[in-house]
């Protein structure tokens, strides 16, 4: 039999295991379980890969746990500004959306794009407005507010409001992106508890039955963002990609370095043109955003069954399920499959 199956992440950062509850530690572990469950059952069922990566997404974008759809981070405004994305491995088909606050899953509105319009993306109001035509009942953003949510952007704006000191501009920069290093005695206001202190975005790539591959990915961005900014998550060739011939890409991370390094796309070339293992090329796309200061990590799969987790963080939110191969949910850097 084919290969067939898929990974999933949930967020990359400084994840220790040392500062992680029992408690939570199992909530994630749960979560990431599921999630692959739920896109596995859509392989096994012969399924495409597309409907996986919906299925998988659609989970962790339900749960409060990861910053994407229920639970994503704050604007400056106090609201959630959402982005996703979803490319098909088989003809190159895509779909985004980009800052939409009333869609309650967009992994599957961006779908809806690829499938139901002749467009890639569509942002703001205007996919609303789509999403509406279609058939979509609009939720009010307070759905996707959490209250822990909402104390990490009055921590971000009390930094964002301090005294010029480089040291807390530094602090506050990184809280905004929501990846933060702090040390052991730093508990106040700048500091930001172990679980906030990562990327939340999630994604999926999938390999079905059939050789095909998918990628998706969805995102709230960045704590206190403004001016409607929109990260590498809902763009092509950057934080998702998938092409058959190729491999299949989601990243999370600090959007700019992944935008400016074209990760998606990076990594596919290597295959593509130096005939470089998956492995090999995704170590050294994510050296290029490193090497201009970007942190983060990413999920790789090819239509053979490699894959690949890498992270330049403490811990990456992640999982594999592979038929006849390994299945796993991972948290922390010392971890493997």
């Amino acid at each position: 039999m084919p290969p067939f199956g898929l990974l999933i992440h949930g967020g990359a950062g400084v994840l220790l295991r040392s500062e992680v509850s029992p408690a939570l530690d199992q909530a994630c572990r749960s979560a990431l379980t599921e999630a692959l469950a739920a896109g596995y059952a859509q392989l096994e069922s012969g399924r495409p890969a597309l409907d996986a990566v919906v299925a998988a997404v659609r989970v962790l974008e339900d749960s409060p746990l990861f910053n994407a759809a229920h639970g994503a981070v704050l604007t400056a405004d106090g609201l959630c500004e959402l982005d996703a994305a979803i490319m098909d491995g088989r003809t190159r088909a895509a779909g985004a959306v980009a800052g939409v606050k009333h869609i309650r899953n967009p992994i599957a509105l961006a779908y809806d794009v690829m499938t139901r319009s002749e467009h890639v993306m569509l942002a703001g109001e205007g996919a609303e407005r789509f999403a509406e035509r279609i058939g979509y009942a609009l939720v009010d953003n307070d759905y996707f507010q959490t209250e822990r949510r909402r104390q990490q952007l009055r921590r971000a704006k009390e930094i964002e409001a301090g005294p010029a000191d480089p040291l807390k501009a530094a602090q506050a920069q990184q809280e905004r992106v929501g990846f933060v290093t702090v040390d052991d005695h730093d508990d106040g206001p700048q500091g930001c508890p172990a679980e906030e202190r990562k990327w939340g975005t999630v994604g999926c790539v999938a390999l079905d039955r059939h050789g095909h591959l998918a990628a998706g990915t969805s995102t709230g961005g960045m704590t206190n963002k403004k001016f409607g900014r929109v990260g590498d998550s809902p763009i092509i060739g950057a934080g998702t990609y998938a092409d058959d011939a190729t491999c299949a890409v989601s990243a999370t991370g600090h959007g700019e370095f992944f935008i400016r390094s074209v990760v998606g796309h990076d990594i596919a070339a290597q295959l593509a043109y130096a005939h470089r293992p998956l492995a090999a090329a995704a170590a050294t796309t994510l050296a290029k955003v490193g090497a201009l200061g970007g942190t983060g990590g990413l999920i790789a799969l090819d239509a053979q069954g490699n894959f690949t987790l890498p992270f330049n963080t403490p811990g990456m939110f992640r999982g594999v399920h592979l038929s006849g191969g390994p299945h796993a949910v991972m948290l922390y850097g010392d971890e493997s499959t």
